[in-house]
């Protein structure tokens, strides 16, 4: 799978995010395929690319 190109993603932080600088997810939407994430407080680190099924799964099991 090649890397897509993540250059004007749109991010958003996880709704159980808080503006206390506690740990906190990102994760970018409108990418084909893949869902982004990264770590909220280091934007310009590495990002995590999971297939759309595998982190739905992932949701899944935590609902």
């Amino acid at each position: 799978m090649s890397r897509p190109d993540l250059n004007g993603a749109a991010w958003r932080k996880s709704s159980y995010s808080n503006q206390a600088g506690g740990n906190c997810v990102e994760v970018a939407d409108g990418i084909p395929g893949v869902v982004p994430v990264r770590d909220s407080k280091n934007p310009q680190g590495p990002v995590l690319v999971f297939p759309v099924g595998t982190w739905a799964a992932f949701i899944g099991e935590l609902t």
